[in-house]
């Protein structure tokens, strides 16, 4: 792990993919449970705050940037002055707050959304098609969450095999302003075709995010 001081306020913390092993924990673990998100980036801040700059009553904001080596850490005094959109990084970038606001307001627009699909899963004529696709890494799923917002469907991210797969359930009588070849057409950039169905993902993957995962990814890696 290591860490440097951007400036009074703010730190940068790299981990590799061994330091997250060390910790047990992976990126998509991170994702897929609020609780495991403040646990693991308040015991980084723990390691990295020697000189106890950040103390427990002052909100924090922690900004990630997974990458193909592990995910770049960083922690900013959510008071400071300096927009920490300015700082000098590139990548894929999303923060949890040290309140519980922003975290209920996505588990509270996952549950709109699926009082919202539920009368179009429970019609058994509603025209449905599934899709499922691969992705070489996890920046690519996180590229494509960003440019693809489905107008009608449901989206699964499931890890199986040390991989990551995009299950799509779309509801092609609701889609308008992207049609389903649209749909097909931005997946083919990013990702590729699987011979993986979804009795085996069901069966022996492990489901990252249900219903919405485009819509969580975007919150959790909104890319700057």
């Amino acid at each position: 792990m290591e860490m440097d001081r951007l400036n009074e306020n703010t730190i940068r913390v790299i981990l590799s993919t061994e330091d997250l092993q060390e910790r047990g924990v992976t990126v998509l673990d991170l994702l897929g449970n609020k609780k495991q998100i403040e646990s693991f980036f308040y015991s980084i801040l723990d390691e990295v705050d020697k000189d106890h700059v950040f103390t427990n009553n002052e909100p924090v904001t922690f900004q990630i940037m997974p990458n193909k080596a592990g995910l770049e850490l960083l922690i900013s005094k959510s008071d400071d002055s300096e927009d920490t959109d300015s700082l000098p990084l590139n990548g894929l970038q999303g923060s949890v707050v040290n309140n519980n606001d922003d975290t209920n307001e996505a588990k509270m627009g996952t549950e709109e959304y699926d009082s919202d699909t539920a009368p179009y899963l429970n019609d058994p004529d509603t025209p449905t098609k599934t899709v499922i696709v691969e992705f070489k890494d996890f920046e690519d799923y996180v590229q494509l969450a960003d440019l693809l917002h489905l107008e009608s469907g449901i989206s699964n991210l499931w890890e199986y095999d040390n991989k990551y797969y995009l299950q799509l359930i779309l509801f092609t009588d609701e889609m308008h302003e992207m049609t389903y070849s649209d749909v097909l057409a931005l997946l083919s950039e990013y990702s590729f075709k699987t011979k993986v169905t979804a009795a085996v993902l069901s069966e022996y993957g492990k489901e990252i995010m249900s219903k919405t995962a485009l819509e969580l990814t975007r919150y959790y890696f909104d890319k700057k």
